[in-house]
């Protein structure tokens, strides 16, 4: 999940719920305001009717269900499709959208809210504390998938079920932001769950953002307050949406290789790219990478901010060391 918490003090700003998660509105309008509203909500309210796994009359339910055949889909699904599938090229498979049976098997397989806790403690240990392999196949890999844009179908292979929890909430940040910002023809900020899309104009002082694990914690938690004027803020955490299953704690970040929650180095990882999709991508593979993370995001010339389990902060390729620094994304 997105871990980013827009700062106050913006007096044109809005605030709900949708695909599962908290929805943020910012804009530098306030007469704007209202028509930017309903332009995200009713894209949001698509991207759910496409993209969710957890309505049984969504289209990607529809694909799941129809697996072994080719599916007629809209074109906002073939999007999303596509942009997981370039996460899945992109990241050499780490973020790979045929893990949904791996998640199901991890318990994450109802709206997270309905979801049982946790026990109540914090440390990586606390995470799988019997370690058991899953022995069935979760997946086929993201090269079974087949879209077909000129027809308007998707096909994957029986036993396959699709999850584009991956990238299809920051791409749908993005979307949101752009048709907020058409709408209201001035500069908008839209927070999915704390990934942070931006377009159009900003603020004159630019956009503040608390980077943190956890989007929904106050202005005085821990982390760094910095300040873009364009793009996209994306975290990936295994430290916040967490559940019991099976007498486990498990999180939503799967390794494809293991179909297992993946046990990384890094307890959150933040990430600042030319929109939110591309940094969304990037967190989620820093966590699958681990070890390997930084120099990874060092050689695609990504800011980015790395927290490890005992706290410890590695910044990588302009990150802003200081807090309030701006920081423009690339």
């Amino acid at each position: 999940m997105g871990a980013l918490s827009a700062t106050t003090g913006y007096p044109a700003s809005s605030a709900w719920e949708a695909l599962g998660t908290s929805v943020v509105v910012r804009t530098t309008e306030q007469a704007a305001l209202e028509d930017v509203r309903a332009a995200v909500h009713s894209e949001l309210d698509a991207v759910d009717r496409a993209c969710s796994r957890f309505r049984s009359d969504s289209e990607l339910s529809a694909v799941n269900a129809g697996a072994g055949q080719a599916v007629d889909v809209g074109p906002l699904l073939i999007e999303a499709l596509e942009v997981a599938l370039r996460a899945a090229e992109l990241s050499a498979g780490d973020v790979d959208p045929t893990i949904g049976r791996a998640i199901e098997l991890a318990g994450y397989d109802r709206d997270w809210s309905l979801l049982d806790p946790p026990p109540a403690r914090g440390e990586a240990a606390s995470v799988y504390p019997a370690r058991r392999a899953i022995s069935v196949r979760t997946s086929a890999g993201w090269r079974s998938v087949a879209v077909d844009r000129a027809r308007g179908t998707v096909f994957v292979p029986r036993g396959v079920r699709l999850d584009l929890g991956a990238t299809a909430k920051a791409w749908a940040a993005d979307r949101a932001a752009r048709v907020g910002s058409h709408a209201g023809e001035c500069g908008v900020l839209v927070s999915l769950g704390g990934d942070i899309a931006t377009c159009g104009p900003p603020p004159a002082a630019g956009w503040r953002i608390l980077v943190t694990d956890d989007h929904r914690s106050g202005q005085s938690a821990d982390g760094q307050t910095i300040t873009i004027r364009s793009g996209g803020l994306a975290t990936s955490s295994t430290a916040v949406r967490r559940w019991a299953h099976g007498g486990r704690t498990m999180h939503h970040i799967i390794d494809p290789l293991t179909g297992e929650p993946v046990r990384s180095t890094w307890r959150t990882v933040s990430v600042a790219a030319a929109d939110c999709t591309d940094a969304n991508i990037a967190t989620t593979a820093a966590l699958v990478r681990g070890d390997a993370a930084p120099q990874w995001l060092a050689a695609l010339a990504l800011p980015a901010r790395l927290v490890d389990w005992a706290g410890n902060v590695i910044t990588v390729d302009g990150w802003p060391a200081e807090d309030a620094a701006e920081m423009r994304a690339r």
